[in-house]
């Protein structure tokens, strides 16, 4: 694989390079580009520039009569010169008023900024960074998902797949990972990118595409990859969602190469608590170790998690080539309608929730085993009331 330049690494970890500006702007000429550039957004969105009229509404008339006004002024038309990559600023109306009849404060409430009240015009009032208004465009173009309806699944599905370990969230690394297919969480909602147009060189040479991102909540999104891109870096719980894991979850038989993972181990306490003692045959403690399991469980009798009581080994399940913590989570779903709830005190005195036990019978966990093997266990959870594994 071919090394990447340190412009390249940084563009796949989506860390914009800001170039240092050939100049500085006063306050007054900061106010006067940010009002220019709303105009410029209108005519990228609607293919024109605003015009006058009762029939528009509120917004492009206000941008035509900055629009207007910046015409008519050379020191305007000036500053803004290399910006005006559209040849707004050619051509003037009529009735636009001339450069020398417009004062400070009036240009301002031409451009529609509001004074600040103080006599210091560096102090800006209601004009939006560049930053600020890029995020209020990214997020004002979410709109209904009409056919949501057909995406809906597919979220549940990955749901599911996530509470079953078959997927998992990793934090988000590179602009390489948004692709047509892929799941994010940004903002705290899932989205997924159902679509992406043909990759473009931007205005700052940098490559992006114009996605079609749908979120969980019924809403999508035309946003760029790069908008995606800024979202899921500045969000400190963005995460993107991985592929689900293919085959069965693990093999009970060794082949040749397989490495050694770990025993699912089924335990029976020897608790005289009123509750284990009346149902001890069916108070089982399901868990995965690495180690021997009567290594696991010595000085049982000390640990809030054994029911401070000595247990006895009910049965023990090899494992090859899995990952322990994914299988543990997945088996407590499974078995979950099931937990026990109960508390005891600690050597302390401190009252603990001790998990991992439930009121089940042994043939149910070994169907459960089974159905882990053939990979079929995601399909299943155990019903209590019929004291079996059933079909979700």
């Amino acid at each position: 694989m071919a090394e990447l330049t340190d412009d390249e690494l940084l563009d796949e970890l989506g860390i914009e390079i800001e170039e240092q500006k050939a100049r500085t702007y006063t306050a007054r000429e900061e106010r006067i580009i940010a009002g220019f550039e709303d105009i410029v957004r209108f005519f990228e969105e609607h293919g024109r520039a605003p015009q006058h009229g009762e029939d528009g509404d509120i917004f492009e008339r206000l941008y035509a009569v900055r629009l207007d006004r910046l015409r008519a002024l050379e020191e305007c038309r000036e500053l803004l010169a290399g910006m005006d990559k559209h040849g707004l600023l050619v051509g003037a109306r009529e009735d636009a008023a001339p450069a020398d009849e417009i004062d400070d404060e009036s240009l301002l409430a031409e451009l529609g900024i509001e004074p600040s009240g103080e006599d210091d015009i560096r102090v800006l009032r209601h004009v939006p960074t560049a930053e600020e208004r890029k995020a209020a465009e990214e997020v004002a173009h979410r709109e209904k998902c009409d056919d949501f309806a057909k995406f809906k699944p597919l979220f549940e599905q990955v749901q599911s797949e996530l509470e079953s370990g078959q997927r998992e969230t990793r934090p988000f690394e590179l602009k390489a990972e948004i692709r047509p297919g892929a799941f994010f969480i940004v903002g705290g909602q899932t989205a997924y990118v159902a679509e992406m147009d043909d990759i473009f060189i931007n205005d700052q040479g940098r490559s992006d595409a114009r996605l079609r991102v749908i979120f969980d909540n019924g809403t999508q999104s035309n946003m760029l990859m790069r908008s995606l891109q800024r979202a899921l870096n500045k969000d400190e719980a963005g995460r993107r969602i991985t592929e689900p894991e293919a085959g069965p979850l693990f093999s009970g038989q060794a082949e040749d190469g397989d490495q050694a993972s770990g025993i699912i181990y089924v335990l029976r306490s020897k608790s005289d608590h009123p509750v284990v003692a009346e149902h001890r045959e069916l108070v089982h403690k399901i868990g995965v170790t690495n180690m021997k399991v009567e290594k696991r469980i010595a000085g049982a009798h000390l640990q809030p998690t054994f029911l401070m009581a000595n247990v006895e080994i009910v049965a023990q399940y090899r494992l090859f080539n899995i990952n322990r913590t994914k299988l543990e989570k997945l088996i407590h779903r499974v078995f979950g309608a099931a937990q026990l709830d109960l508390e005891i005190p600690d050597r302390f005195g401190t009252m603990i929730k001790p998990r991992e036990w439930f009121l089940v019978p042994l043939d149910a966990i070994n169907e459960a085993v089974e159905r882990i093997r053939d990979g079929s266990i995601t399909d299943y959870r155990y019903d209590p009331s019929q004291a079996r594994i059933v079909p979700v």
